[in-house]
């Protein structure tokens, strides 16, 4: 199952009365909660996800490098109108689609529903993340080829 299926999986959840659904193939498991207007996307494969998502509450917090830890303190004073591009997926974060390829975006581009901003590898697979919301790049979170968790902060948009 590739992201686009699990997107699609998600949209077809959320327009539907369906409160869960789990799809299981292989080493790979998908699971689909609807909790009021929110959806909670869990994917697992069993040996890599089942240690690492309990840690990544506590990764950005107590395992940070010294010049990480004041990076995110701005954070929360600037998320007041700014939006959060989060990881859909556990992989490795990649800003361009090949080595001798530009950035797919910069801090200052203009993002629109459907643009591509980044690629996360995971599990051999290369998924294409696009942004959902209108706006500017405002802060690039991540460096380039670093390992990302579910649910991690990758970049910030200004929706203005």
């Amino acid at each position: 199952m590739d992201f686009k299926q699990i997107q699609e999986l998600i949209k077809m959840v959320n327009k539907s009365n369906i409160g869960e659904v789990t799809i299981e193939q292989k080493d790979f498991k998908v699971t689909v909660k609807q909790k009021e207007d929110n959806i909670t996307q869990v994917v697992s494969a069993p040996p890599v996800v089942a240690a690492p998502v309990p840690m990544a509450a506590a990764a950005p917090v107590s395992a940070s490098a010294p010049a990480a830890a004041p990076a995110a303190a701005p954070k929360p004073a600037d998320a007041g109108n700014l939006i959060t591009i989060k990881s859909p997926m556990i992989g490795t974060f990649y800003r361009k689609s090949a080595p001798d390829k530009p950035n797919f975006v910069e801090i200052g581009t203009d993002v629109a529903p459907g643009k591509v901003v980044c690629i996360i590898e995971a599990m051999k697979l290369f998924n294409e993340i696009e942004c959902e919301v209108k706006g500017r790049i405002v802060k690039v979170l991540v460096d380039d080829a670093s390992p990302v968790e579910f649910d991690q902060p990758l970049f910030l948009v200004d929706p203005a």
